[in-house]
């Protein structure tokens, strides 16, 4: 390296490097702007974007459709119509793909448990999933933390309130939006913007272990940049 890592480098020095090495287009970028949109089913967006960059989608947008009815369904809690939705688009999907099909019943068990309808879920639990966990070990555990949520009067307080909060909907609609893409053989499950934003995480990771100073990239929302510490 060109500056002494004990002392670091500063963060207009580290972005003037960025600058001058980076050989990313514009148009690469929207590029992977759009990957994203469409990937993760983002219609609306992805129709202003085309008009206000120019760049086409790699499918149609209205192929989009299916797939954003499915996620706005479990984002909203209505775990039994987004059910009735993926078999009407992909019959065999459910079956092929266990984990993914005790998730949904793990939303279902969920929305019951929310909304304090205790009995029907004990007995969903029992009848639907319970042959599951005897068979997997690694279903078990998630459905025993999901039944731990019933010996808390505030379920919200608990040490299991994740399983109650929007993320949790928003991780398990991802995962199936992800298995539809692979059903309908897209170039890709996964859009090519988190992969680099891994990278940026997995190069982060690798200075701090060598205790190098650096200008650090804090949020990647905003893309918001730290001078070194």
């Amino acid at each position: 390296m060109s500056y002494n890592e004990k002392e670091g480098i500063t963060k207009e020095e580290w972005m003037a490097r960025l600058e001058g090495r980076s050989h990313i287009q514009r148009s690469q970028m929207n590029n992977l702007i759009m990957n994203y949109l469409v990937t993760e089913g983002f219609k609306e967006a992805a129709e202003k974007f085309q008009q206000e960059s120019g760049v086409a989608p790699s499918v149609d947008l209205d192929s989009l459709d299916d797939r954003i009815r499915i996620r706005d369904a479990i984002q909203n809690g209505r775990i039994e119509e987004a059910k009735v939705l993926v078999n009407q688009l992909h019959p065999e999907l459910l079956d092929n793909d266990r984990y993914l099909h005790f998730h949904l019943q793990q939303l279902h068990l969920i929305e019951l448990i929310r909304t304090g309808k205790i009995e029907e879920a004990l007995q969903f639990a029992q009848e639907q999933l319970s042959e599951a966990g005897e068979s997997d070990e690694n279903i078990l555990g998630e459905l025993e933390r999901t039944l731990a949520l019933l010996a808390f009067d505030e379920p919200q307080r608990s040490p299991f309130s994740d399983l109650l909060q929007p993320t949790h909907r928003q991780k398990i609609a991802s995962e199936l939006n992800a298995a539809i893409l692979k059903m309908e053989h897209q170039e890709s499950t996964t859009p090519r913007l988190n992969n680099l934003l891994k990278m940026i995480l997995w190069a982060q990771d690798e200075l701090d272990k060598k205790k190098v100073k650096y200008p650090k990239m804090t949020d990647l929302a905003n893309a918001t940049i730290d001078g070194p510490k």
